[in-house]
């Protein structure tokens, strides 16, 4: 079942939208050359703090960081590490989220580190394209399959690989909540989408094959061909006219 929100507890997960903002914009500033994953989690960790919230991912499942940084072929849930030093040409994406007076936000967004190549910057800019088609759709009265075609429609048209493995989720009090959000799928189909729910959407694109594989420390999940991927993700509330981004920043 999808739970449907009220005011007062959309107001919250508002609230809480608003740290896991404030960390992605925290992240659009320190990534550079030189700067290791770890440095990025401590950031991560202390912005979230600094508004009260607790952050969402350490300690989920024994998961050890605040954020999940994902370098190149990493599509997500990569541990940050004090060896991981970011270089130019590198991507970066960063997964995260705070909990707030009771509720939960989760965003991810992708970043070029220094100088990053033509092939890398596109697959960037058509992976957060696709977030964008997604969230533009929903409203009252469309089906959860609308979304995720309208995420595969348009990447495959751009030639990316659309990861099947993972998919987006409902948010509330907690993290993943129903429905699973798939980032493929057929227009028509699927659950009646009415105002008060609330859903994390979070197109993962690859630069070759959509297949995946996850390393040896259960966490960590890489492209099989070694391409690059891309992660964008927002907390999307369904209201009466449309939608509302909670977790925006820009």
């Amino acid at each position: 079942m999808i739970e449907v929100k009220n005011e007062h507890e959309l107001q919250l997960m508002r609230n809480a939208g608003k740290v896991t903002a404030a960390v992605l914009e925290k992240m659009t500033q320190a990534v550079q050359p030189g700067v290791s994953t770890l440095d990025l989690d401590a950031i991560a960790e202390k912005t979230i703090r600094s508004f009260g919230a607790v952050p969402l991912f350490l300690g989920y499942g024994g998961f050890p960081g605040s954020i999940c940084a994902s370098v190149n072929e990493e599509v997500v849930h990569g541990i940050p590490k004090k060896g991981t030093i970011l270089k130019s040409g590198d991507i970066i994406s960063i997964d995260t989220g705070a909990k707030l007076d009771g509720f939960c936000s989760d965003a991810a967004i992708t970043l070029g580190v220094g100088k990053v190549s033509d092939e890398a910057q596109r697959l960037m800019d058509v992976t957060k394209k696709s977030l964008y088609k997604a969230i533009g759709l929903v409203k009252p009265g469309i089906r959860l399959g609308d979304i995720g075609h309208a995420v595969e429609t348009y990447a495959e048209q751009q030639g990316m690989g659309v990861v099947r493995d993972y998919c987006g989720h409902g948010i509330g009090r907690s993290m993943h909540e129903e429905p699973s959000i798939p980032n493929f799928g057929k227009a028509g189909t699927g659950p009646v989408l009415q105002a008060g729910m609330v859903l994390a959407i979070e197109p993962m694109l690859t630069a070759g094959t959509w297949r995946v594989r996850q390393l040896s420390d259960g966490w960590t999940v890489v492209t099989r061909d070694g391409s690059y991927a891309a992660h964008f993700e927002h907390t999307v509330a369904v209201t009466a006219n449309g939608s509302e981004i909670f977790t925006a920043f820009e």
